[in-house]
């Protein structure tokens, strides 16, 4: 008993100093405050108009994964998110086919940065350069940041944290002050957004809700740092849950300005870089440049 009681106590541990609220910020950090940006003309599509109904349909099916996500992780607090959890609560082979699923999850979000970034800078600044060039600077860039090592990588996700909330709450302000000027109230305030009778189809909604899901990738991240926080059986849960409420409302007011700005969707130059038209109207070309590299 003794000594198998002293051999628990030598398992290394990592120590528990991350709080509620730096797992709340991590979380952020994943998702990302302009994430709904690079989806917007393409969402606008799917759904007809209808981003923001379909980032709040996403939201309520994200909130039960992410209660799911919060009680595993406190009944497994430790570090491995899914590959955790169906690890040892269901098998470990299964286990271990989660956990390279889970590549996919963190390799899709670089794409999509890369791939919306590529496009704005070849379509909107400089066309001399192949797109396939700019790709490719874009993605060594976010290598070369996660290769010279965490520290590095931290810091840098808190400048650009900063940037983008910045960027973001510019855009909140003159969108508001855009719509009020030009409309008054009835500009401000529109179900056309949410519910559009010219243009709604329940099938189109539901197949496009599954892309708006994707507004939503790396809130399960903040599970990977159950070892590492303080109370995991009370913060992981709420911190999972907080994110992603954060993740779906900041979303959906994006969407729902961008959407009174511009209403035809149908007009946008470029479908994958549409919402940085949405910025040049109501902020003109400094906006329109400060929400490209965020």
């Amino acid at each position: 008993m003794e000594t198998s009681t002293a051999a628990a106590s030598a398992v290394p541990r990592l120590r528990r100093t991350l709080t509620l609220w730096d797992l709340i910020f991590y979380g952020i950090v994943l998702i990302q405050p302009i994430a709904p940006v690079p989806l917007y003309g393409v969402a606008q599509k799917l759904s007809d108009g209808h981003f923001v109904t379909i980032i709040l349909i996403a939201l309520f099916a994200m909130l039960i994964t992410a209660v799911s996500y919060g009680r595993m992780g406190a009944l497994y607090p430790a570090a491995g998110s899914a590959y955790t959890y169906v690890g040892k609560g269901l098998n470990p082979h299964l286990g271990f086919l989660a956990g390279w699923a889970m590549i996919l999850d963190y390799l899709l979000q670089p794409l999509i940065n890369t791939v919306w970034i590529s496009t704005a800078l070849h379509e909107r600044y400089v066309h001399q350069v192949p797109y396939v060039a700019w790709a490719l600077l874009i993605a060594g860039v976010m290598t070369a940041l996660n290769l010279i090592g965490v520290k590095a990588s931290a810091n840098a996700n808190k400048v650009l944290l900063a940037i983008m909330t910045v960027v973001v709450a510019a855009f909140i302000v003159l969108a508001l002050k855009y719509l009020y000027g030009g409309q008054g109230w009835a500009g401000l305030f529109s179900l056309q957004p949410l519910y559009d009778p010219k243009t709604f189809n329940s099938h189109r909604i539901l197949t496009a809700t599954s892309f708006a899901a994707l507004t939503y990738i790396g809130f399960d991240g903040v599970t990977t740092l159950a070892e590492d926080v303080e109370n995991p059986k009370r913060n992981v849960l709420l911190a999972v849950v907080l994110t992603c409420i954060f993740a779906g409302v900041s979303s959906a007011v994006e969407a729902y300005l961008g959407s009174r700005v511009w209403p035809d969707w149908r007009s946008f130059p470029n479908l994958e870089t549409a919402f940085m038209d949405i910025c040049n109207r109501v902020g003109g070309v400094i906006l329109f440049n400060a929400m490209e590299p965020s």
